[in-house]
Parts: structure tokens; sequence; C-alpha cells
């Protein structure tokens, strides 16, 4: 009688390991293959197929924990909870190019109301050449013909130009102290590129490691999905098979629909193409300092509802129109008014992928000394008053090093996409003042393609400050062969959401290169030489 107790307990034991051990391992996941077919072929775009036998599940410990959710920290100090500082008594609008004003957004703005010194028939047509960034070339030729010599501009493509550029580095940065004895076989993507972090830049263009990445965010299988904490509106984290994670904006505007005349720029919808356009001009532009990204369709069904916990499952609801649709929790637009819906059930979405967490990989996060109010009444000090610069001069870290020409980088790059939100930045703490600032959260760029925000090039114009090797790729744009608007078609036309932008936000591209030249050439003339404004740190 022992004897078979005994044997009724072992096998009852064996049982439950397996049982167990079966809950817990990550198994492959089964897809309703014909219905998810049926509905991608309704949407407008098809699926990026997935291939479980491809995937890799061996690399490091499988009992790792999972990436701290702070990746976009910026959001936990969101502007719009802040309160307004004191109404500023004296009013004056800054002045703001050679003709000293900015370009009016209202219900009847248009192409004709940009202020522009060349002639630009209509958004579809190709931009003529700019006399006074003409004047510019010829002024910059003549000042010194080697370092200014756009002769090779002419004759070579970008890819080469860039390649030129990046050979006259002559700083070599360090990684993250945390990956230096960390490595193995059988790296996912996403630890190759956490590992690839340097001290100049979040990337290095030629490792192949960064493609991978964003072919596994658009491919991977789901496993997991929780709502991002913070924020003023809905985020997603996404956990894919292989434990890398990605914050998933989803799809609220159509292509062509722009930011209303009358909305602010802090209340607008946060657009995913913009950031997965955001990280394709970045990586144009040589800066390295956006997060991979990536466009994908996801099914609200199968990725979001089947494995919501109670708080966001609660909120999916079958609309009237018979589309599945939720919208979460945040603090201020998700509610049903403000649901995202799918088509019935499929939803485009941008994965952005996370940067290590800041338990392994501090990050300091600084205040934009250009930070706009965030108010309807009100305006900030750098606004009204022309002399913030060189107040931002004497204070650390913006009196020596790079910080601060990587500021001027920063809202030109924002210039360029349109982004009015950028209020703060964030730095890994392990590569103290000498490093670059990461541009996260880019999903209020792209919102109007006919109006040009100037006011964004206010710190370029009170400081008349820029990098050598950010002015040459500008001034290369300008010339050619090859517009900003060609190279980013030619890039976004790799992401599986192609197209991304719109001719008008395109064609926008181009026409800001060009007024981004003519404050620069105002800056030479103020100073009347180039020395004081164009500075070349080597990178």
């Amino acid at each position: 009688m022992k004897l078979r107790q005994r044997v009724l307990i072992t096998i009852s034991g064996i049982v439950f390991l397996v049982i167990f051990y079966v809950a817990i391992y990550p198994i492959p996941i089964t897809f309703e293959i014909d219905r998810t077919n049926s509905l991608l072929n309704s949407s407008s775009r098809d699926a990026s197929k997935i291939d479980n036998s491809k995937v890799q599940w061996v690399h490091m410990s499988p009992l790792r924990k999972r990436l701290n959710k702070s990746n976009y920290s910026s959001d936990n100090i969101s502007p719009e909870g802040e309160r307004n500082r004191k109404e500023l008594t004296k009013s004056k609008k800054a002045e703001l190019l050679h003709n000293g004003s900015a370009t009016q957004s209202g219900p009847k703005s248009n192409s004709k109301s940009i202020n522009l010194s060349s002639n630009h028939s209509s958004e579809n047509s190709t931009l003529n050449k700019d006399s006074v960034v003409e004047e510019l070339i010829q002024l910059l030729s003549e000042l010194n013909k080697e370092k200014f010599n756009f002769t090779y501009s002419r004759k070579h493509g970008y890819n080469k130009f860039v390649r030129s550029h990046r050979k006259r580095k002559r700083r070599k940065g360090f990684g993250l102290p945390v990956y230096r004895n960390y490595g193995g076989f059988h790296l996912s993507s996403w630890e190759k590129f956490h590992k690839g972090i340097q001290q100049y830049a979040l990337y290095d263009p030629d490792d192949r490691a960064i493609d991978e990445l964003l072919y596994d965010m658009a491919n991977q299988p789901i496993v997991d999905v929780e709502m991002k904490e913070g924020g003023t509106q809905l985020k997603l984290i996404f956990t894919f098979l292989d434990e890398g994670q990605a914050l998933f904006k989803p799809m609220r505007h159509p292509r062509d629909q722009e930011t209303l005349p009358d909305h602010f720029y802090f209340v607008d919808f946060e657009r995913h193409n913009a950031e997965i356009a955001s990280f394709h001009l970045d990586r144009i532009l040589g800066f390295y300092r956006v997060p991979p990204t990536v466009g994908r369709l996801v099914n609200i069904t199968r990725d979001i509802h089947r494995l919501a916990d109670n708080k966001l499952a609660k909120t999916i609801f079958l609309s009237p129109a018979n589309n599945i649709c939720f919208h979460g929790s945040c603090s201020y637009y998700c509610d049903t008014s403000h649901a995202v819906c799918g088509s019935p059930d499929v939803l485009e979405g941008s994965f952005a992928a996370f940067i290590p967490p800041e338990r392994i990989a501090a990050r300091k996060t600084w205040r934009n000394p250009w930070k706009r109010s965030y108010s309807k009444h009100r305006k900030a000090y750098w606004e009204i008053y022309d002399d913030l610069c060189d107040k931002i001069r004497e204070r650390p870290p913006y009196n020596n090093g790079r910080r601060l020409l990587d500021v001027m980088d920063m809202h030109i790059f924002d210039f360029l996409t349109g982004n009015m939100d950028r209020h703060h930045y964030e730095t890994f703490s392990d590569f103290g003042n000498e490093t670059f600032p990461i541009h996260m959260d880019q999903g209020r760029a792209f919102g109007k393609s006919k109006t040009d925000e100037m006011s964004i090039l206010l710190p370029l114009y009170q400081c008349c400050l820029i990098r050598y090797s950010t002015l040459t790729k500008l001034i290369h744009f300008y010339i050619g062969p090859h517009k900003l608007s060609d190279r980013m078609k030619l890039s976004l036309s790799k992401d599986p959401l192609n197209p991304i932008l719109t001719e008008g936000h395109l064609n926008a591209l181009d026409r800001r290169v060009i007024k981004i030249l003519q404050t620069l050439y105002e800056c030479i003339k103020v100073h009347r030489t180039h020395a004081e404004v164009i500075v070349d740190d080597y990178i």
C-alpha cells in the first residue's frame, strides 16, 4: 500500500512539473491564418508574413527580466501638467530672417503665405534656386575655398558625401560600460543594438543589427501587450517572442489629414507615420539619435485583445461601423470619443525600439532651453526676447563642449519635421556631457505641410551657430543632384507601411532646407565672419 502511494505521488509530481513547465515556457503561437488573411486582403496594405520556423529563440538567459518601461521618460514630466510661469509684461515679436516676419498659421494659411525669396509655383513643382542661398554658397567659397568646396557635392552622390564626412572624424567614443563584457553567439537584434550604443551616436550606420532590428519589430510574433504609463495619449508596449520590446503608437489620422488650423501644437494628435519618417530623416542627416522605428500592421483581436490585461480589455468595444476600437487609459485623450479603431480589426502603427532600461544605463533628463510655454495666453521668454542665447552660453553644459551645437542640430531637425513639442531631451549619464541628445517622441511632427513654423528656428537665429557638418549636408541637399525629398522617398520606400509621407510633406522638406540656409546667411551678414557662425568640431 505504501509503495502504491509513493508511485501515485511521484506520477502526480511529474505531471504537475510538466504542466508548470509548459505554462511558463514561451511556445510558438499558432495564428488563425485564414481569418487573418481575409482581414488583411480587405485592408489597403499587406501585412508582413511571419515565419516562426526562422525565429531564433536561443540567446542569452531566457529568464532575463522584462525591460524597464521608462523608455520615453519625458512623458512623465508632461508639459501640459506643469504650472505656467508668470505672464511676461513686455511684448514684442522676435525678429526672424531678413524680412523680420514669421509664417502665419491660421484658417487661411496656404503656400502663398510662406516667406521665401525664391519662386515656388506650387507644392508639386520643382523648387527653383534661391538667390540668397546662392549668395551664401558663393560667399563661403570665397572665404575658404578648401573648406567650402562644393564641387565635390555636385559630382558625387549623398552616400559618398556622408562617408567622406565620417572619415574625417577624429573622435572615437566608447560604449555603455554595462555592455563591455556582454556578449555571446546568439544575441538577438535588440541586444546587438543596445551593445552598439556609443558615446557619439545611438548606433553605427553600418551596423547590420539595425536593419535586423527593424525586420524583427515588423515580423516577430507578439507575446505580450500593456499600456505605457504616463503621457497624454495612448501608447502600448509590445513584447516580442525574442523578449525585445517596442513602443507602439497607433494610427489616428489618414496621411493627408493635417493639423487643424485652430489647434495648438500641444492638443494635436500624435501621428504614427511621423515617428517612422523622423527616424529615416535622422539617419539621412547622419545624426543617428532617433531610436530605430518601423511601421507594422497589427490585428486588434489577436495581438491586443487576446493579450490585454483587464484594464485595457475593458476599453475594447465594437463601434457602430462594426470596427473593433479601444481607447486605453491616459491623462487626456483616452475615452470613447478619442478611441483608436481598426478596419475592421487591422490597425497601422509605429514600433520604436526600446533603449536600455535606466537601471542598467541611467539617463539624465534636460529641459530644453527653448521650451515653449504650453499656454494659450502666455509666451515663453525666448519667444519675446532675443537675448536668451547670451544667457545660455554662460551656463553649463552649454558654456563648453558640444551641447549647444547639438541643441542647434535638434532645432534644425525639428524645423524640418515641423515638431514644436520638444520640451525635454535625454542623455546617457555614463557618457557625461560630451555625448549626444537622444531624440525621442516625434509624434507631433509632420502636421502641416504648407506652413513652416519659423519659431522653431529662433534658437538658430538667436545664437547664430551651426555645426560645419550639418551646414555642408544642407548645402548638399540644396545643390543636388538629389534633394532631401528624394532621399527621404527612397529611404521610406523600404518601410512596410510605405507610403509614409504625402508629396506635400516631402516638398516641404526641400523648402525648409532653403529657409535654414537663408537664416544662416543673415547670421553671417550680422557677424561679418563665418568663423563665429560655423563651428567645426569634427562631429
